[in-house]
């Protein structure tokens, strides 16, 4: 028998043995030293198995590397903090304008929801209005002769008319509740970060008692607590499981593999040579490659990006396959039907061996087949 035969067979042997020891955990992972831990519910996509997490909580790590949540309707946000215990997850804007995407704020289709919900009323004023009247303005999304302003007081907004422009009014998700009567403008909203919350799956009661939440099955949408391995008076066990892993298993499987190969060589020879004649009389196989062709991709729309940065449909400011933020001067392409646009750099990569939408994975066009 030959040494790699071995080395199988040991292998075969010994990882049951090692799996039936210590079962497989899906221990927290994290984008870098210094970032948030990501553990169940969440989970950590490239860095974990799906089964470690929840649908609808999967995060992902940008070149930063900073961990990102994709919301589905409302774009991608950054991680700043996860209460694993009261389930909330603290998020920013990686432009740093919060109130941008608050202004289109729409959390529906994901597990999430506000801790509070405050209506605020947005203005427009000139610039000299706001300076003489002391009123701290939204700074990214004023300008040279507007300053933008907001407030809970929908009272103090109409007493700016008709000097200023009421935008809208609309509920904004805040981390504590706003007392309207103290509010000013923009005070209260400008510097915060947005927190959520999650009722389901719910492993509260886990992380009180440092414990870890999971599935109960692979096949099983219910969650319970899993205590976690611990060392200490263990140490001396692990250790004389090693010892004896480590000098008498390989003793062992060695002198099986022996006589397992004694036995079953003239069988492995002959089912070889039976492989080879079937394999002789069978036709090539049909090899199907599922990228498209240059022309095909070339045929898809493509554009340059202006100072604003405006993309067509429900596109976002962030490349979906690099994670990084448009440029202006940029070209993207986009894919037919769905309009979902990228970095032309990064779509033509992904459709010369795929040959659909990374998003939604529409195929606009067949996949070419070669013999």
């Amino acid at each position: 028998m030959t040494f790699s035969k071995q080395l199988f067979l040991y292998l075969f042997c010994i990882v049951p043995l090692l799996h039936a020891s210590h079962p497989k955990q899906c221990s927290s992972s994290s984008c870098g030293r210094d970032d948030v831990h990501v553990r169940f519910p969440f989970w950590l996509l490239s860095r974990q198995p799906e089964l470690c997490g929840h649908a609808g909580f999967n995060l992902q790590c940008t070149i930063s590397p900073k961990t990102a949540l994709k919301l589905p309707n409302s774009g991608t946000f950054l991680v700043r903090e996860i209460d694993y215990i009261r389930q909330q997850i603290r998020l920013y804007d990686p432009e740093n304008c919060l109130v941008r995407k608050l202004l289109t704020f729409d959390i529906s289709g994901s597990p999430f929801s506000a801790l509070y919900l405050v209506n605020y009323t947005f203005l427009s004023c000139p610039n000299e209005v706001a300076k003489s009247s002391g009123f701290d303005s939204i700074t990214c999304l004023s300008n040279s002769t507007t300053s933008f302003l907001a407030t809970t007081s929908l009272d103090l907004a109409k007493s700016m008319l008709p000097s200023c422009q009421i935008v809208k009014t609309l509920a904004i998700p805040v981390s504590r509740p706003v007392v309207v009567e103290k509010s000013r403008f923009s005070t209260d909203l400008k510097n915060q970060d947005l927190w959520l919350k999650w009722d389901f799956p719910s492993c509260s009661d886990c992380e009180k008692d440092y414990l870890r939440c999971g599935f109960i099955s692979n096949t099983s949408l219910q969650v319970k607590c899993f205590p976690f391995e611990k060392s200490g008076n263990n140490t001396g066990l692990h250790v004389l499981k090693i010892i004896i892993l480590s000098v008498i298993g390989p003793v062992t499987i060695f002198a099986t593999c022996i006589a397992i190969g004694v036995c079953t060589s003239e069988r492995f020879a002959s089912r070889r040579q039976r492989n080879v004649a079937v394999a002789a009389l069978q036709p090539n196989e049909v090899i199907v490659t599922t990228g498209l062709d240059e022309s095909v991709i070339e045929s898809y729309k493509k554009m340059e990006l202006g100072e604003s940065r405006r993309l067509p449909g429900t596109n976002d400011i962030v490349c979906p396959i690099c994670l990084s933020e448009y440029a202006s001067k940029e070209t993207v392409r986009c894919i037919p039907e769905c309009d979902h646009c990228f970095h032309i750099e990064c779509i033509d990569a992904w459709l010369k061996i795929h040959g659909s939408c990374p998003l939604c994975r529409n195929s606009p066009s067949p996949v070419r087949e070669a013999v």
